[in-house]
């Protein structure tokens, strides 16, 4: 069994002009909402094999601020400019090539790729935006990470910043 959490990085501040995309920064929601998410994760047991972040200066603020609420360690944050605005089909491939040993990936990246993978994972799941900080889980019973698009594949959990159901408590 394989886990996949898609993860769209914190709000980001556009009060800085003259930064190019790629380095904005989060803004205060994106502040607030990133810790927010990493301790429901805690509450739902979250234990993350390895976090894959875009190089986006909101990607990887994003990733650390989840790690700490989960009491992780910055060891399995690992970064890929490839994900940077990256196509559905470009993230699916980077997911597809990650050792096998891993069981339980998070990917840290941008829209429309990853609500388009999502919808394109579980197209019952009928997505129209993944709202940042927002997270889709999934459940895959592949053994390869090269076998994801092929396997059967269940929504584990869909949460976001402004969800105001709870997570089930991992007790």
């Amino acid at each position: 069994m394989k886990r996949l959490a898609l993860l769209r990085h914190a709000k980001s501040s556009w009060g800085n002009s003259s930064l190019v995309d790629h380095d904005r920064p989060l803004s205060t929601r994106g502040e607030r909402d990133a810790p927010e998410m990493g301790s429901r994760l805690f509450s739902r047991g979250t234990e993350p094999s390895l976090f894959l972040s875009s190089t986006a200066i909101r990607a990887i603020t994003t990733t650390k601020k989840i790690m700490e609420a989960l009491n992780s360690s910055h060891e399995i944050i690992k970064t890929d400019r490839r994900l940077y605005l990256a196509s559905h089909s470009d993230i699916l491939k980077l997911i597809e090539d990650q050792e096998n040993t891993i069981y339980d990936l998070f990917i840290v990246g941008h829209n429309p790729g990853l609500t388009n993978l999502a919808n394109h994972l579980l197209p019952d799941l009928r997505l129209e935006n993944l709202p940042t900080t927002g997270i889709v889980a999934i459940e895959s019973a592949a053994q390869k990470w090269s076998e994801l698009s092929q396997s059967s594949l269940r929504l584990l959990y869909y949460d976001y910043p402004k969800n105001t159901k709870l997570p089930p408590n991992k007790n």
